[in-house]
């Protein structure tokens, strides 16, 4: 009976440790490098933006084409400082978000290169690998829900049922009358 405890506790080990993997990534998003071009969705999500504000900011696209740059954390501080006094904070807040999420900005997170800009659209520190992941994670859902990918769905594991109350006392009371082995 030992011996089957050993085992299926073994095989419970190692599925937590294959649970805990990360999961792969694909070169298509995350290993490419160079700017993610802007397309016509995210330059009139650019414009929704820019049209709440006083003044257009330089980290938004401007033409198709133009890179989409990752926002530097902490910048929507200064974009909200330069929102229109008619306008509700919730409506900047929502088409920031629609940009944000949009497909392109979480490929351009995603890059192994990237980095994070200011308002003025100057590079000033690099996304971290824990942002990167997440972008990449994201992108990857776009892809499943437009069934493009499948997702990987790993079959459940056929455990044995935990040994119960009574089968633990009887092993044991079982291994305190054997006598010890000798080597």
């Amino acid at each position: 009976m030992r011996h089957i405890l050993t085992e299926d506790f073994a095989r419970l080990l190692q599925a937590r440790t294959l649970t805990r993997q990360k999961p792969s990534i694909s070169k298509s998003s995350r290993e490419s490098s160079g700017p993610v071009p802007a397309r016509k969705r995210e330059i009139t999500k650019a414009e929704e933006i820019n049209a709440l504000l006083t003044r257009p900011i330089a980290i938004l696209p401007i033409k198709v084409g133009d890179p989409i740059r990752p926002f530097a954390l902490g910048l929507w501080n200064e974009i909200r400082c330069l929102l229109k006094p008619e306008i509700s904070v919730s409506t900047l807040r929502k088409a920031t978000g629609a940009y944000i999420r949009s497909r392109s900005y979480q490929i351009a997170v995603a890059r192994q290169d990237s980095s994070r800009h200011d308002i003025n659209g100057v590079p000033i520190d690099f996304v971290s690998d824990a942002d990167r992941l997440d972008a990449h994670q994201k992108y990857e859902s776009f892809r499943i829900r437009d069934g493009k990918r499948k997702p990987s769905v790993c079959p459940p594991l056929a455990l044995p049922a935990p040994p119960s109350k009574t089968e633990l006392i009887r092993t044991a009371l079982l291994d305190r009358r054997r006598p010890p082995k000798t080597g």
